[in-house]
């Protein structure tokens, strides 16, 4: 693959990740009432490590879930006539969770 520019290397991303977790943990004054939902697909992967960052911070883990949004992006009908819906996997209550939504969109 031929990068044109490259925004952000493998460290630059890594260190953009793990000031987004202290973030999320001091914005929130701890993280008690925090729930993370990571966005499929590539939106889950960044979700487990910024939850795998804030256990190593806080010494205990987020829930962390998963939401398909096959069904609402703007370019479905780009994608496929056939859209694959991989279902949300979300096991815990959200109730008067504050929900930090990952998607790897920058």
């Amino acid at each position: 693959m031929v990068f044109k520019n490259m925004l952000l290397d493998e460290q630059a991303v890594t260190r953009a990740i793990i000031r987004l977790s202290h973030e999320i943990v001091e914005k929130n004054k701890g993280i008690d009432n925090i729930a993370l939902i990571g966005v499929l697909t590539r939106g889950v992967p960044m979700a487990e490590r910024i939850r795998n960052n804030i256990a190593e911070l806080e010494g205990k883990n987020l829930p962390l879930g998963k939401l398909d949004i096959t069904l609402y992006r703007d370019d479905l009908s780009m994608i496929s006539t056939e859209p694959k819906f991989k279902g949300s996997e979300i096991d815990f209550d959200v109730t008067g969770k504050d929900i930090v939504l990952v998607d790897d969109v920058l």
